[in-house]
């Protein structure tokens, strides 16, 4: 079912980077639609593209370069709103977004490690 090149850690990391991807997309175009918030879509929308590009690349057998693009874009929403988290910003979009950035960036660590 998977293909050869990839190690036990590299499918669920493949399919988190393709969901946070997603979700991150999803985020910033409901911050645009409800509060107008131009920064919000950008941001959004080029963190959860690039989250998709990393899934896609891990996919696609180059492992490196997606590991390493779905940790950098994981550390920079971990590292953004996880302070916000904690300074009481809420769940949606601080908890949310830094919880799962923290764990995509422990996933992406994970794989690098076992690949």
């Amino acid at each position: 079912m998977f293909p050869p090149y990839q190690g036990p850690m590299l499918e669920p990391t493949r399919l988190y980077f393709y969901l946070f991807g997603l979700l991150t997309l999803i985020g910033g175009i409901q911050a645009f639609v409800s509060v107008k918030s131009k920064p919000s879509l950008i941001a959004g929308g080029i963190s959860g593209i690039l989250l998709i590009v990393a899934g896609w690349l891990l996919q696609s057998g180059q492992i490196m370069p997606g590991l390493i693009l779905g940790l950098i874009i994981c550390l920079a929403l971990a590292g953004r709103f996880l302070p916000k988290f904690f300074k009481g910003g809420g769940w949606w979009p601080a908890g949310v977004e830094g919880w799962l950035g923290l764990i995509g960036l422990v996933l992406a660590i994970v794989a690098l490690v076992k690949k």
